[in-house]
């Protein structure tokens, strides 16, 4: 049977780069976004004309073909749509669900809270009951490396516990396991969560480190250092996600287990002094560094185990941080000169 693959979040960072790579590979796919307002949409349309989707004919509820692949078409569609996203299972059947759509972001969740509900609960528990009313044979969906909280020995394995959130988001991706959970032990719903771990690349977050400080640093601005630099990070190049999804993907868990959950990580963490260098390297300039105190809601360290993965379907990352820093580097010059 032909696959029909969902692609949520497509105006986002790893879903755009995922639809990219399916493209190319000449899978059937449909992409979904309501291009919220959390960061400049600005590069949100423009992540989606690299995909052939030009803004001005982008419409609420309405499908464009991409002008670019033949096999790729976009909606504007919130997940907290219920009828929509009703109507559009109905219509489409599709066979698998990619879901990256979320509203991102740890430090915002203390300001707005309740867009975390609206988008990561109340969104993703409507594609659960289209995924329980049209059956697809796959359902793989975002989780975090922050549902580990500040108290979990590092390297992280899934077998952890993962009962002390420090985040109103790293909370959201918890539920997000545990209704996944919920819905594949009653209805069958075979469904697989990825924990990714501090995603960079081209077409990254602006509101995420490896942009805010290559923005500040080449522009000879301040960059904030929280924890006074004692802080690392297991930064993954978006390469490597989207080839851990792409083995993922067409392998749902065996009838009769309930969702599965996997680490997606480089495993090796980066100290933040020594990324920030990285940079300094990259770029030809110095930071101009301001200590600050830890901020709520963070952690001061991230260290995937990814064994489980390898074990299972071969997955090792393998763009060093340097590598994938000046390929973001190079992207950066130019999305800014255009």
């Amino acid at each position: 049977m032909k696959m029909k693959i969902l692609v949520t979040g497509t105006a986002g960072f790893i879903g755009f780069h995922v639809v990219r790579e399916l493209v190319r590979q000449g899978y059937d796919v449909a992409g979904l976004d309501n291009i919220n307002a959390y960061y400049d949409v600005q590069l949100k349309y423009a992540r989606l004309a690299e995909t052939g989707i030009p803004q001005g004919k982008i419409k609420e509820g309405e499908w464009v073909q991409s002008d670019k692949y033949p096999t790729y078409r976009f909606i504007r569609l919130d997940l907290t749509d219920a009828k929509g996203l009703l109507t559009l299972f109905r219509e489409e059947q599709f066979t698998h669900v990619l879901h990256f759509a979320a509203q991102a972001g740890v430090r915002y969740s203390l300001e707005n809270p309740l867009s975390y509900i609206n988008s990561n609960i109340v969104g993703f528990t409507h594609l659960l009951e289209v995924c329980r009313s049209y059956p697809v044979r796959h359902f793989l969906y975002a989780s975090s490396s922050s549902v580990y909280g500040d108290d979990t020995p590092t390297p992280y394995k899934e077998s952890a516990q993962t009962d002390h959130p420090v985040s109103l988001y790293a909370a959201t991706k918890k539920a997000n396991e545990l209704l996944a959970y919920s819905y594949s032990k009653l209805y069958g719903i075979a469904a697989t969560g990825i924990r990714f771990f501090t995603v960079y690349g081209p077409w990254g977050r602006p509101d995420m480190a490896p942009w805010l400080f290559m923005s500040a640093i080449t522009a000879g601005m301040p960059i904030k250092v929280f924890n006074n630099g004692e802080m690392q990070r297991d930064f993954t190049y978006i390469d490597d996600i989207v080839e851990g999804v792409l083995k993922i993907m067409p392998a749902p868990p065996q009838a009769g287990i309930p969702s599965v959950v996997y680490n997606m990580g480089c495993a090796s963490p980066v100290q933040l002094m020594d990324f920030i260098r990285i940079i300094e390297k990259t770029t030809g300039k110095k930071a101009v560094k301001e200590m600050v105190d830890m901020q709520p809601g963070d952690v001061v360290s991230t260290y995937a185990d990814t064994s489980l993965l390898e074990q299972k379907f071969g997955y090792k990352p393998h763009t060093s941080v340097e590598t994938g820093i000046r390929n973001f580097y190079d992207w950066f010059k130019e999305y800014r000169h255009g």
